[in-house]
C-alpha cells in the first residue's frame, strides 16, 4: 500500500503499515477517516470508565489501545522508531512517566486551571508522540 503524504505528515515504516488492521484502506484520507472513527470508539470507552487514577501509565497505554485498536495492531504500545516529530523512541517512557508526574502536581498543587492543565497535557502527549498515528494531527 504506498501513501501520499502532504507536507508535514508523519510517513508510516513500513512495520507500522504492516500493522493496519483493515485491510480495504488505500489512501490517507481513508486512514485518517477511519483512525477518526476509531478515536470516537475510545472516548466513549473513556467516558465509560470508574474514576480511577487518569495519570498513570497503563491507563494512558489502554485508553491509546481502545482509540486506535481497530485501526492498528501496535495500538495502546510505544514506539520502536524515531519520526520527524517526537521524542527519541527510547525516551518515549521516561518522557510520559516525567509528564504524569508533572500534571500531577499541576493539579494536587492548583498551579493552572483545569482547562489550561489539560490543555497543556495533550499539547505535550502529541509532541511526544507515543506512537505513529498522529498524520491528522498536523
Amino acid at each position: 500500500m504506498e501513501f501520499e503524504y502532504v507536507p508535514g505528515a508523519t510517513p508510516l515504516d513500513p512495520d507500522e503499515a504492516a500493522g493496519l488492521v483493515p485491510v480495504h484502506i488505500t489512501t490517507q484520507a481513508e486512514l485518517n477517516e477511519w483512525e477518526q472513527a476509531n478515536i470516537v470508539f475510545g472516548d466513549r470507552w473513556a467516558k465509560r470508565q470508574k474514576k480511577q487514577e487518569l495519570l498513570d501509565e497503563g491507563f494512558v497505554r489502554d485508553l491509546h489501545r481502545q482509540m486506535f485498536n481497530r485501526t492498528w495492531q501496535w495500538a495502546g504500545t510505544f514506539r520502536c522508531s524515531n519520526k520527524n516529530i517526537g521524542v527519541d523512541w527510547t525516551q518515549v517512557s521516561v518522557k510520559l512517566r516525567d509528564l504524569l508526574d508533572n500534571t500531577r502536581y499541576q493539579i494536587e498543587n492548583h498551579v493552572f486551571d483545569e482547562d489550561e492543565v489539560a490543555v497543556r497535557f495533550h499539547h505535550q502527549l502529541v509532541l511526544m508522540k507515543l506512537q505513529g498515528v498522529s498524520r491528522a494531527i498536523p
